[in-house]
């Protein structure tokens, strides 16, 4: 029998958080109240960014990045029967849409409803074999009519899948939004445990909690730019690919409790990820490795072109099911991840810039 494992209050409130991307309100509530206490200077933005700096007048700047969204739905149409259209935020397989059950926001409070599509026994053979279109499909929240719906929800509210979190064996758990949960946790996480430490890192660090990765890194876009690092870090969730039909020739190999994943490639500054290696091997941390010939679909793409450049590095979480309703990870990479950054941070040192 697997070992009890209590998983940290921090990140269940924020798998428990409800945010897709334009709407991170419970996740920035979350990441507020657990970060901002450890921080000498907390800042908010425009576009829902939070802004965490731990010794503000340190040399080199060293941003971590973690996006508090994920993916979610949003009401578009309410036809006279009370059913309830959407479409997508970020990249939903359409094939996991139908028979779920799903949670709005709306102004006042929680609405819970149930994705609906016409049922297998009124579809001939080839109906059967299409994947509905996101048009052909609605959100029942059993109302009697237009009015009736229009009365507990408003074209633009935002829903999510409801499947919480759940710890599956030891510290392998499941959840909706792993991505990127665990890397806003991370980043937030980084941060409280260097404020404690009785020695200050040289660096100054910005635990940022991005808004709108998944529907085009915009978030970084702009913190990145605002913050203006020397060095930054994107912590995400990467493919674990130990799994049946995931060929490892095409997807390469990293598995769940391999620990965190190391990017490689032109997205990442070389030097960077030897310091990362070497943080690593020195905290005698389990790593994996992912090459990467393009900007990486994470936070990193937009940060390492931010101004004149920064040196950018990215850490992933071994995930398998990523963008499903039930993304697994197992809770010791995260650790892993936390004390690999903060050994990494300790280790900066004034005027490490790593340029080559």
């Amino acid at each position: 029998m697997a070992k009890s494992y209590s998983p940290p209050p921090f990140l269940v409130e924020l798998l428990a958080a409800r945010a897709p991307s334009g709407d991170e309100f419970e996740s920035q509530a979350v990441f507020d109240r657990h970060v901002q206490p450890s921080a000498d200077i907390y800042q908010k933005d425009a576009l829902g960014n939070r802004i965490a700096t731990l010794n503000p007048k340190g040399d080199p700047i060293l941003m971590l990045a973690g996006h508090l969204d994920e993916l979610g739905l949003i009401v578009t149409y309410v036809n006279n029967d009370g059913f309830l259209y959407f479409n997508t935020i970020g990249g939903h397989d359409r094939i996991m849409i139908p028979g779920r059950r799903v949670i709005i926001r709306t102004a006042n409070g929680p609405v819970k409803g149930v994705t609906g599509k016409r049922a297998v026994h009124l579809m001939n053979p080839e109906d059967r074999k299409k994947v509905p279109e996101i048009h052909e499909m609605w959100i029942d929240i059993g109302a009697k009519d237009k009015k009736d719906a229009l009365k507990r929800v408003s074209i633009g509210d935002t829903a999510t899948y409801d499947h919480e979190f759940e710890l599956l064996n030891g510290s392998i758990g499941t959840a909706r939004a792993f991505d990127n949960k665990v890397g806003a946790y991370v980043v937030g996480e980084v941060l409280i445990r260097l404020a404690k430490a009785k020695k200050k890192p040289a660096a100054r660090v910005v635990a940022v909690g991005t808004a709108q990765e998944e529907i085009g890194v915009r978030g970084a876009t702009t913190s990145s730019y605002a913050v203006d690092p020397h060095i930054a870090v994107a912590i995400d969730v990467g493919h674990a690919t130990d799994h049946p039909d995931c060929d490892n020739r095409k997807f390469g190999e990293t598995k769940l409790g391999g620990g965190p994943i190391i990017c490689r490639g032109p997205n990442i500054n070389p030097l960077l990820y030897e310091r990362l290696v070497e943080a690593a091997k020195k905290a005698k941390i389990d790593y994996q490795l992912e090459a990467d010939p393009r900007p990486t679909g994470t936070d990193a793409r937009a940060i390492q072109m931010a101004r004149g450049g920064v040196a950018t590095g990215l850490i992933s979480i071994p995930l398998r099911y990523m963008h499903t309703p039930s993304e697994m990870v197992d809770l010791a990479d995260v650790e892993a991840c936390v004390q690999l950054l903060v050994e990494f941070t300790k280790a900066l040192k004034p005027g490490d810039y790593l340029h080559w």
